[in-house]
């Protein structure tokens, strides 16, 4: 790789491929690297240097916000329900107040939002405790309720016995009447001159994917584990336009965040331009 070639993040989970679609099925040779992990790996590369931009969990800006630049127009959001974050348990949130909630390694986001929703909309404070999602069965480590996200949370034989089954982008809807960006393409590094060629492979690569959606569905739902239709209707109902609402709903999640001490205070947004 030549040392100029920006190093690009891309989340393995099927939600971030709309926006990448076309550098993964027609790659160029002036395309950045693409550099693959989980979201809460692609977190910890950024911060390390190891790469220059990542759709990285958007509580990560709020983190490091003295040091990152958001590249505008660009999101894995929900309007609604999200399908691949979810709650899962024996008992209505409500009634956890001081019982085991497991939370999955591979998230950053989707973990602090739980945390506002069980606050907020569902007024208790549980017990938390880690685990890996790809390997480990926390409800045999005598959780009480779990949260699963990505492609493990869209399996269709997760956890079937769980009667409850909640849907945090529709829980987020229905407490705050907006939509929530569960990340956000973050630059650590680069020059605003390569940042903006960046900013526009990426929404010509969003373009590519939308207008090939039902095409890419069937060629890569393989890839993926999932029945083209199922990953088609997926992909339809993320929302990957950061607009006036998605920043409003960003926004309404580090307030929060902070009046939870999950980050120190709520960000200015800081953008490439």
């Amino acid at each position: 790789m030549d040392s100029s070639t920006l190093r690009l993040g891309h989340i393995t989970y099927s939600n971030c491929f709309p926006v990448h679609a076309r550098l993964i099925d027609r790659p160029r040779p002036d395309d950045p690297a693409l550099i693959e992990g989980v979201p809460s790996y692609l977190n910890g590369l950024l911060d390390a240097g190891r790469i220059d931009v990542a759709p990285c969990s958007s509580i990560e800006f709020a983190r490091h916000a003295r040091h990152y630049r958001i590249l505008p127009d660009l999101v894995i959001g929900s309007r609604g329900p999200v399908r691949s974050i979810l709650l899962l348990g024996d008992r209505p949130p409500a009634e956890l107040q001081g019982r085991a909630v497991g939370l999955p390694t591979a998230s950053a986001t989707s973990v602090v939002l739980l945390k506002i929703l069980l606050r907020v909309r569902w007024g208790v404070e549980p017990r938390f405790f880690w685990f890996d999602q790809a390997t480990e069965d926390p409800f045999r480590g005598g959780a009480d309720a779990a949260l699963f996200i990505g492609d493990v949370a869209l399996r269709p034989g997760l956890q079937p016995h769980k009667e409850v089954r909640l849907d945090l982008g529709a829980e987020w809807r229905d407490e705050t009447g907006l939509p929530f960006a569960f990340a956000v393409w973050q630059v650590g590094s680069g020059s605003t001159p390569a940042m903006r060629d960046l900013h526009r492979k990426l929404r010509e690569s969003r373009s590519y994917g939308a207008e090939r959606r039902g095409e890419l569905a069937e060629r890569y739902a393989a890839r993926f584990g999932f029945a083209a239709p199922m990953l088609d209707a997926y992909w339809r109902d993320l929302s990957f336009d950061l607009d006036t609402e998605m920043e409003e709903g960003l926004r309404t999640f580090y307030r929060l965040a902070a009046e939870l001490g999950e980050i120190p205070e709520a960000p200015v947004l800081q953008w490439v331009s």
